[in-house]
């Protein structure tokens, strides 16, 4: 699919275009900016149309048994967007791994939302990691993060070497302007930035606030569905690729760097967002939440979470995931017989969750839009009193979960708090007293209920 002549443009003069968008995940797509300016049938002319140079961005081994590459036609090879680096200090931003010694990551926690201080943060300063779990450098596990975006990166950009970001708005809207074309986002979208790809931040309504999943493993992908078969759940044609955009702006530009946890920053006398046609399946989405389909029981008991898998990265363990992101999402509550809220368990996965809007079923005070809670390995948690004593009362008839939006990032690694978390976010220091008035029931009578 071929965009046309103007769609997604970013002008010289700084204009843009309404974004567009391509459809399809795993697609291989292919989108231009200027006409003609993507070669036909072959990747790597002798001379590329308009004196562009043609380039591959790489995701994955190139013998992988389905490799995920995308070719740039830019104005400039990405080895001029690069020169002498420097190292930086971003001292909220964490990798695992990171254990403080003087934060316990044992126990269950919840956080009220991390409140906006009034200081001017962009994409960068403004990221407050909250857990790390794994280890960057052997590419396997993650990092949870929440941002808090003030303003809009000015000549500045940045890539991660290390991750895939994986952002969840829960506040205002952000603009990411990439080297594949620009992708809006709002509350109850998500954005997934592929690792190497160089973007910029900008505020299209702020403050703006949300949560960040930090894949250091296998790329995201859509859950095997099994016996659910071909529909529902997220569908591949609802993500969208943004369409061919390009800068060609002579101006002092920083690039900064994620590499091995560390930060590094080059000096380039250009924007680096200069590739004017592309095509490929190594891109950047979007992803409206409210076109996510639920499926659940329609007789008696409540599934495991799982099935609301809306993204899961492979671990190279078979049915265990080095993340699974999931949705709880409005939807009908319809079992019989049923206790229905997420039953009392412990997990030997690590459950980050973040509420984006709404109330909670199985926490209806506490949990509120914007916070978050962890129950790491193997921790027991479940309905407070309130939630257990409706849910085991209620009239058991049709009924539905409305104005409700939260996730989780789940993950087979243990998630260590930092010192961010476990001393200056908002922490409810009275969350583990929410079982406390739980009470005894048994009392040896057969039958009793």
């Amino acid at each position: 699919m071929n965009a046309p002549y103007t769609s997604g443009l970013v002008q010289a003069k700084g204009t843009l275009i309404e974004p567009g968008y391509m459809p399809g995940w795993g697609n291989d797509f292919e989108t231009e900016a200027l006409p003609d300016a993507l070669p036909r049938g072959m990747n790597s002319p002798q001379k590329c149309n308009y004196g562009l140079y043609g380039e591959q961005l790489s995701g994955t081994a190139f013998t992988a048994e389905r490799p995920e590459r995308t070719w740039c036609y830019r104005i400039r090879p990405s080895v001029k967007h690069s020169a002498r680096y420097t190292r930086i200090d971003l001292p909220y931003w964490k990798s695992a791994p990171h254990i403080p010694e003087d934060v316990t990551s044992l126990g269950q926690y919840r956080w009220d939302p991390v409140p906006h201080t009034g200081e001017a943060l962009t994409w960068l300063t403004g990221m407050r990691t909250m857990t790390t779990a794994g280890d960057v450098n052997t590419q396997a596990g993650m990092a949870s993060h929440i941002y808090l975006v003030t303003e809009s990166m000015k000549d500045s950009y940045f890539f991660s070497a290390d991750s895939e970001l994986l952002v969840v708005p829960q506040e205002g809207r952000l603009r990411f302007a990439t080297e594949l074309g620009i992708i809006d986002v709002e509350p109850k979208e998500i954005a997934i930035l592929p690792r190497g790809l160089v973007y910029r931040v900008e505020v299209l309504d702020g403050p703006c606030r949300g949560f960040v999943c930090e894949n250091y493993g296998q790329k995201f992908d859509l859950p095997g569905r099994g016996p659910i078969g071909a529909n529902c759940m997220a569908n591949p044609r609802d993500f969208k690729a943004p369409v061919a955009a390009f800068e060609d702006r002579e101006v002092p530009s920083t690039l900064t760097v994620k590499w091995a946890g560390q930060f590094h920053e080059t000096q380039i006398g250009q924007s680096p967002l200069d590739v004017v046609a592309w095509h490929g399946n190594y891109a950047p989405y979007k992803y409206d939440l409210r076109t996510y389909c639920p499926v659940g029981a329609i007789l008696f008991d409540h599934p495991d979470p799982s099935i609301f898998t809306v993204l899961t990265a492979p671990s190279g363990v078979p049915g265990t995931a080095n993340i699974d992101f999931v949705l709880f999402r409005e939807r009908w509550l319809v079992a019989e017989n049923t206790f229905r809220p997420p039953w009392y368990h412990k997990n030997i996965m690590s459950e980050l969750m973040g509420n984006i809007y709404g109330q909670y079923d199985a926490k209806p005070q506490g949990f509120v839009p914007g916070g978050m809670s962890l129950h790491n390995m193997m921790l027991p948690h479940g309905p407070d009193r309130e939630a257990f004593e409706k849910a085991s009362n209620a009239n058991l008839g049709p009924d539905k979960l409305d104005r409700t939006m939260s996730f989780m990032f789940e993950t087979r690694f243990p998630q260590h708090l930092t010192e961010f978390a476990g001393k200056e976010a908002p922490l409810q220091d009275d969350y583990i007293d929410c079982w406390d008035s739980l009470e005894k029931k048994f009392d040896g009578t057969p039958g009793k209920k």
